[in-house]
């Protein structure tokens, strides 16, 4: 074999080596969290933040997306295994070694406590809150209903640490922590709509989701309380550390996106990734426009 041809074989093992890691980490799903990590830093800062602590945190953003999947396929690789839907994932296909999911796992965790520490030594210090929460939530769903919940709250932390991020210190926190309280309802309730996919299979394995435990019908119910209930948190965000009138088509806007959430749940791929996509851009749009234009 000529060597062009042993490296264009290599260059495409590469390339595929290195779409597998893409798909296993799921990188793509850091829009959920960026945005809301952003709108903290900005409430924090009433206005634009530096460039160079806007990148670090974009580097930890994918740390810490990158430790919580690697962890998650880790834990579940087994129920992964069990689960047609999930059968597919790399680990339970055969595609990605155990190994090296380690590895992935290792440099997402490297990536963020660098991150971390270039940020600021208090940031450092903290860090490892989040990383408890990724570990612990995986298991949740062998015996607890309120698994969602541990969903929520490993993305409550991203406008908690875009806060930090900015002051340093945990001292004023109050609009930070009424944002990530947002965030938990929001993303616990798109879990739940989420969880629906797997409802037959959850019942099965005995695993504990809202949809396997009470059904499809009451737990989007559920979701739909707990996704008005973050619409609230958004409004009373908006009128006390905003109040903005140019803003207010965003806060309308992000309203729309909650309730189009539950009109479209039946197609999980649109309400779940790209609607919640859109949401979290919107959210950071009208925290962008609110503090500068009060």
């Amino acid at each position: 074999m000529k060597t062009d041809e042993v490296d264009g074989k290599h260059f495409k093992e590469t390339i595929l080596k290195l779409s597998t890691f893409a798909r296993f980490i799921k990188i793509e799903h850091t829009l959920f969290s960026l945005p809301l990590i952003y709108s903290g830093a900005l409430l924090a800062a009433r206005g634009w933040i530096p460039l160079r602590l806007a990148l670090l945190m974009l580097v930890a953003a994918v740390g810490a997306r990158t430790v919580a999947m690697s962890l998650n396929r880790i834990i579940d690789r087994e129920i992964d295994k069990r689960n047609p839907r999930t059968a597919i994932r790399e680990l339970p296909a055969g595609r990605m070694k155990l190994l090296e999911a380690m590895a992935v796992l290792v440099f997402g965790l490297i990536l963020y406590f660098g991150s971390a520490e270039l940020i600021g030594r208090f940031c450092l210090i903290w860090s490892p809150l989040p990383l408890a929460v990724f570990v612990f939530y995986p298991y949740m769903k062998r015996f607890t209903p309120l698994a969602h919940f541990g969903v929520g709250l490993g993305l409550a932390m991203a406008p908690l640490a875009g806060w930090v991020a900015v002051t340093q210190s945990l001292s004023n926190l109050i609009p930070g922590f009424i944002l990530g309280f947002f965030t938990l309802l929001w993303v616990t309730g798109f879990d739940i709509i989420y969880a629906t996919l797997d409802e037959e299979f959850d019942r099965r394995e005995n695993l504990y989701s809202l949809p396997s435990r009470l059904g499809k019908e009451k737990a989007l119910k559920i979701s739909g309380y707990l996704h008005a209930l973050a619409f609230v948190a958004l409004v009373y965000i908006f009128a006390v550390y905003i109040h903005s009138w140019i803003a207010v088509p965003f806060l309308v806007l992000a309203g729309f996106l909650l309730y189009l959430e539950h009109a479209k749940a039946s197609d999980v791929e649109l309400a779940f990734f790209k609607i919640n996509a859109a949401l979290g851009f919107v959210i950071l749009v009208m925290v962008m426009v609110g503090v500068h234009f009060p």
